[in-house]
């Protein structure tokens, strides 16, 4: 298919492009607003803000959940907190300062436009939350409290103790449901995208497995939008919830739109280790301990010794050493490969793959009760895991996978490669560049959400020709038809390995071979294992159950099927990248240490074109114009 990668991005200054741009839109007027329809897949925070506002604008909304309540989307599991450049504190924060905090953070690898509007919305998510009622953190005097994050000299995080995302998911739920109580909203849960509906060329409806019955249902709109999350779990050990997936990407993907720097993954710092081989995800502790945390690991390799048998002298706080002018919260990418030299070098403590999080100083600085008060439910669930109480005793962490920055490719109206199908999200690739920073996921969910989807949406629908569609079209039922081979096939093969044993098997060469650190040999030899998973997965897998009934070995099975495709085209991404960028270290480019990017060659978005089974996608590039912020050699120190 002829690709144009078109950003679409608006002329003008960058302060004012979104403004000029939402002007210079066409709008939808309220009683035609009732004659269009938007379906929503997935109703976390992107997918719920998104839901409610265009219901409350009057379109005719239909909302997917994959659990049985949209209370349950992995959004919850965010700790620590939501930027947004209030500046309340008076330390110097602005919507620029927001803006360059982001795209240095990501290495200059983001698109500059779609930085600066996230930076511009960022204040008015807070006020709607308020206004939600979202309790979050006040000072003695009744005013918003801040914390600071990874990656920012100023304090600009807001929070709802260590359960921010929850919090926010609760409004936008909330929001959500007000509108499906006054019928503009149609929730439907225990659903699951697996194919996108294309009519004369643009998306027009999804193929929905309901998981309870196991009947693949249709379902048809003038426009849909993806909001399902990111891909960690291709990793199988992340801090993802277990029932993330890149499905929905994926067979979007499948039909023509691209996906965008999917080696772009990040690994978060602070996460509770490994602790046994029948583990099945990761539990995150939230970066805001880096606030009040000392990390550090005894200046002696294989010490034993208990930690508060160490004495001062004896540690090595790394971060403050190496970082000074950051110290314990320099980025994700940058702490995370620090805790991975040290542990490499034989320093790393308890079984030698954690250092520690201390909070000795603090504790004595602010008293218990402080430290309770700001942290409490988060030394609750690290003593109730471990069995260490942390006010006595450093926190172990280790990094481990927690969020993607690649995604389906969106344009500046976060729209996909085929007409009609916006991403939203984590889902997209569009605000992160190379490296998130903490604080900014719920940011760019509730941003796309509430502020940019009811635009852009509205846009398109208004300059586009819209004939109707039903479920009865050709298109619906030779979707419908693709669905359902494609799960008798998994289920006709009746092998002898489980779905998970092989999820295992990919996440074991992912993490090994394309995780904190990945080298040409090692992306080679991962491609050539990854071949052998997906040969041994379609010709030995075993799925258990009926396919017309509640099967979770069956959704399992689909999920696994398309991490491994997914996995396959990561390792071909990051070899393909040859510079180090971000959560992208490629060991051959690298300085002291430090990722060593390739401007000149490499300053651009890599968005992969699917050809069909089995074989090579086709790569296009979208390149990076900085024009508002220099591009330089990304220094914490």
């Amino acid at each position: 298919m002829a690709i144009n990668l078109d950003s679409k991005i608006p002329s003008g200054p960058i302060e004012s492009k979104w403004k000029n741009h939402k002007f210079n839109m066409k709008l939808v007027n309220p009683a035609n607003k009732r004659k269009h329809s938007v379906i929503v897949v997935g109703t976390g925070l992107a997918g719920a803000s998104a839901a409610a506002s265009l219901g409350e604008l009057g379109y005719k909304v239909k909302a997917f959940c994959v659990h049985e309540s949209p209370r349950r989307a992995h959004s919850v599991a965010a700790q620590g907190g939501i930027n947004a450049a209030k500046n309340y504190q008076n330390d110097g924060d602005s919507v620029y300062r927001l803006f360059y905090d982001t795209v240095k953070g990501g290495d200059f690898r983001a698109r500059e436009a779609n930085v600066h509007r996230l930076a511009e919305v960022s204040t008015a998510i807070i006020d709607t939350c308020v206004a939600q009622g979202v309790p979050f953190a006040r000072e003695y005097g009744g005013l918003l409290s801040n914390r600071s994050f990874g990656g920012a000299q100023v304090s600009r995080t807001f929070y709802a103790r260590g359960q921010t995302g929850q919090q926010l998911l609760l409004g936008a739920y909330s929001a959500m449901m007000r509108q499906v109580d006054l019928g503009q909203v149609e929730l439907r849960t225990r659903r699951e995208m697996l194919d996108l509906v294309i009519v004369d060329g643009k998306a027009r409806g999804v193929s929905m497995r309901n998981l309870l019955t196991g009947e693949i249902e249709s379902y048809e709109a003038d426009a849909v939008v993806i909001a399902t999350g990111g891909y960690s779990n291709v990793f199988y050990l992340s801090t993802n919830a277990m029932a993330c997936a890149v499905t929905a990407a994926w067979k979007a993907h499948k039909k023509g739109a691209l996906f965008a720097n999917p080696c772009y993954t990040q690994i978060h710092p602070t996460c509770i280790p490994v602790h046994g081989e029948n583990q099945s995800k990761l539990t995150l502790m939230s970066e805001s301990l880096r606030n009040d945390g000392r990390v550090w690991v005894p200046k002696n390799k294989n010490d034993k010794r208990p930690p508060q048998d160490i004495p001062e002298g004896e540690r090595d706080y790394y971060l403050e050493r190496v970082y000074p002018s950051f110290g314990n919260l320099a980025p994700r990418d940058v702490a995370s490969r620090q805790a991975k030299f040290r542990c490499d070098e034989g320093f790393g403590v308890g079984e030698g793959h954690a250092v520690y999080l201390d909070f000795k100083d603090a504790i004595q600085r602010y008293g218990e009760d402080k430290i309770a008060e700001r942290y409490g439910n988060l030394f609750q669930m690290y003593d109730k895991i471990t069995g260490e109480n942390p006010y006595k005793m450093p926190m172990k962490i280790y990094p481990a996978p927690h969020y993607t920055m690649g995604g389906l490719w969106v344009d500046y109206n976060l729209m996909s490669t085929i007409p009609g199908l916006f991403v939203a999200g984590e889902a997209n690739f569009s605000d992160h560049g190379a490296n998130r920073l903490g604080a900014s996921a719920l940011m760019q969910g509730l941003a796309d959400g509430y502020f940019v989807l009811p635009y852009t949406i509205g846009d398109y629908i208004a300059n586009t020709k819209l004939e109707k569609v039903t479920t009865d079209n050709t298109a619906f039922k030779e979707t419908k038809n693709e669905v359902e081979t494609g799960i008798n096939k998994l289920m006709n093969i009746k092998g002898n390995r489980t779905v998970e044993s092989l999820h295992k098997e990919l996440g074991r060469v992912m993490w090994d071979k394309c995780g904190m650190s990945r080298t040409r040999e090692g992306l080679q030899e991962a491609a050539q294992k990854i071949a052998k998973i997906k040969q041994e997965f379609w010709n030995n897998v075993r799925i258990p159950g009926e396919v017309n009934y509640l099967n979770p070995e069956l959704e399992k099975a689909g999920r696994v099927a398309d991490f491994i495709e997914l996995g396959e085209l990561m390792c071909k991404d990051a070899l393909e990248r040859e510079e180090s960028c971000g959560g992208h270290f490629r060991e051959e480019h690298q300085e002291n240490g430090e990722a060593k990017r390739n401007d000149d060659k490499f300053c651009h978005v890599a968005a992969w074109e699917w050809n069909g089974d089995n074989k090579p996608q086709t790569r296009h590039v979208e390149e990076l114009k900085f024009e508002n912020v220099k591009l330089a050699t990304r220094s914490y120190k």
